[in-house]
């Protein structure tokens, strides 16, 4: 599942919002973001990070890994949950591809459960399919909110913040 939005903002800007996790529960529009990001503050591949989520009124962590990544392009990680060290759920990606164009930058964001692990419980139950698109049509509005605010004069949104990893 794929959403997309012309956002005016460089496609640098934009990879630099998303590529640091303290940014995520900002942009999150499904509201299960909690923020409290672990691991690295811009992300390289193969970079590890968790962040605290909510779902059905219950908090956790969930592990995420970068699994895709060009500078300013694309971006994407793959979120899981573990047991004992070994992955038992989730797989499955989030993916942002940064298209430059005249009006700015066109921004594909996309849901690709093809990679879960135990779809059936990762995915149906919560209805992901149904609910995501009107979640990622509003993280992409967020991100066009923060990549404005980014662009204003003494503006700083993309702080150094510590590696907590």
């Amino acid at each position: 599942m794929r959403v997309f939005r012309t956002i005016a903002a460089s496609p640098h800007t934009l990879f630099q919002l998303l590529a640091d996790p303290g940014n995520h529960a900002e942009l999150d529009g499904s509201g299960m973001l909690r923020g409290d990001p672990i691991g690295p503050h811009q992300l390289r591949l193969g970079d590890t990070f968790t962040m605290g989520m909510s779902q059905v009124g219950k908090g956790y962590r969930n592990i995420n890994q970068v699994v895709e990544l060009e500078p300013y392009r694309r971006i994407a990680w793959r979120s899981t949950g573990t047991w004992f060290g070994r992955v038992v759920i989730g797989g499955q990606r989030w993916r942002y591809i940064l298209h430059a164009d005249a009006a700015g930058t066109l921004v594909e964001h996309g849901y690709v459960w093809g990679y879960a692990r135990m779809p059936l419980l990762s995915i149906r139950p919560p209805e992901f399919p149904h609910r995501m698109r009107p979640a990622k049509e509003r993280s992409l509005a967020n991100l066009a909110v923060l990549a404005a605010q980014q662009q204003r004069p003494g503006r700083r949104l993309i702080a150094d913040r510590e590696n907590r990893l």
